[in-house]
């Protein structure tokens, strides 16, 4: 079963984006540099509970 996590903003904290993960635990946490809509720019989004 996929579980929905966000992607929050590394400079802001807005959760703009959402991805669906896998069931599995994983230890490290998904980073992508996305467009931050508040901070008007291409920022570090890291991946949210």
């Amino acid at each position: 079963m996929k579980k929905k996590t966000s992607l929050a903003c590394s400079e802001c904290g807005s959760r703009n984006y959402t991805v669906s993960a896998s069931g599995s635990n994983k230890q490290v946490r998904l980073e992508v540099k996305k467009f931050c809509r508040h901070c008007n720019k291409h920022t570090l989004h890291r991946e949210t509970k």
